[in-house]
């Protein structure tokens, strides 16, 4: 099956969108995707829910709904509303965000938030996949506009423990050894990705530093898919290639919020 035409616009040409950030702590923002949005010309409103923060955006809430939201990582689970009472209220603004049409990226945490709001399963992965791992895509990607941003096998940074279904409707992106299920689209407007296409060696220090307990020491004792330190900081070599994948997700994204 060929992929659908795909026109990109130039920025010249999009309207302004407004955007909102949904992020879950202060170590996890959009990596290489802040240098991206700098040239263009976007709203973006950052919602700290670990500071207190709520969506501007949402049916009577304080500002204009949102043409885009990006849901960033975060060491929490889509199942820890007791610890977390926020996650109620950022899973609504999915909810309200997906009814809508509005274009959604989702990554690691934002990935299986989109992916339990959307009535798949999250749970607990088989294994941690902590590194650099590669990812195959599945076939069926090859029908849609993944096919232009992602290679048929590629290398990229992944830090979690949970895993998701793929929602009924959705094209499932692809897989690792470790862990069956690293990406979908629903849609043409809806992207959940498990991995890290955003990282930058800033972000892998703050990862280290914030959540370096469940790193491996050499010889990997805490699990057959936890790198260490070291081995991370070696797969920065990766991190262009993946930077130059997000940047092409989000012109896609870009895109569909312009035109909804």
């Amino acid at each position: 099956m060929q992929p659908p035409p795909d026109p990109i616009l130039s920025p010249q040409a999009l309207r302004p969108l407004r955007i909102e950030v949904f992020r879950h702590v202060p170590f996890e923002g959009l990596g290489s995707m802040e240098a991206w949005f700098s040239t263009r010309g976007h709203t973006l409103n950052h919602v700290l829910f670990h500071d207190g923060g709520s969506p501007a955006s949402t049916e009577g809430g304080k500002g204009p709904l949102a043409d885009w939201i990006i849901v960033m990582g975060g060491p929490m689970g889509v199942h820890d509303e007791a610890e977390f009472p926020w996650l109620k209220e950022e899973k609504r603004a999915l909810e309200a965000a997906l009814k809508r049409g509005a274009a959604v990226l989702g990554v690691c945490l934002g990935a299986q938030l989109l992916a339990h709001v959307l009535g798949a399963r999250v749970t607990r992965n088989p294994e941690k996949e902590i590194g650099w791992f590669p990812v195959e895509s599945d076939p069926e990607a090859s029908g849609t506009w993944l096919q232009k941003v992602f290679p048929s096998r590629f290398t990229p940074f992944h830090w979690h423990g949970d895993t998701f279904g793929i929602p009924a409707g959705a094209v499932r992106l692809g897989g690792s050894e470790a862990c069956r299920n690293q990406g979908f689209l629903y849609g043409e407007n809806v992207l959940g990705l498990q991995f890290h296409p955003e990282i930058t060696a800033d972000a892998l220090s703050g990862l280290v530093k914030h959540c370096g307990a469940e790193l491996s020491s050499a010889g990997g004792e805490k699990g057959r898919y936890v790198q260490d330190e070291n081995g991370l900081k070696a797969g920065l070599a990766h991190a262009e290639a993946l930077n130059a994948m997000m940047a092409r997700a989000c012109e896609r994204l870009e895109n569909r919020a312009a035109c909804t």
